[in-house]
């Protein structure tokens, strides 16, 4: 079965930096994209930030030039590197894995909690 395993959140003052990660385990045959999603109270699950498999990055207006996402296909891992954090960034943020070759099938991790609080 598939895994996805976050850390790396926390508490941090705004204007602060924090990187997640999110290890892949299981047995896959293609990786299509993975990503990271995230959900404050109160509020939708919204895009923050994915990365193809050839490397083509999208982000969320609000996050871009601020977070950076890449990946290590040899280590099966996604990071999320997010810089100048604002109280607004605070919410649960959930790792994203989209796998297949004729089927596609979509996968969550447990989410890390990111607060940024003074």
């Amino acid at each position: 079965q598939v895994q996805l395993v976050e850390s790396g959140g926390g508490l941090v003052q705004p204007g602060g930096s924090l990187e997640l990660s999110c290890a892949v385990s299981g047995k896959i045959i293609t990786i299509y994209d993975m990503g990271w999603y995230r959900q404050a109270p109160g509020k939708q699950r919204e895009l923050v930030a994915t990365v193809s498999g050839g490397g083509n990055t999208k982000y969320q207006p609000s996050v871009e030039g601020r977070f950076t996402i890449s990946r290590d296909n040899a280590k099966k891992m996604v990071y999320l590197q997010m810089g100048n954090l604002k109280p607004e960034d605070t919410a649960v943020y959930y790792c994203y894995l989209r796998v297949g070759v004729i089927t596609v099938s979509d996968y969550w991790g447990q989410g890390t909690q990111v607060t940024v609080s003074s």
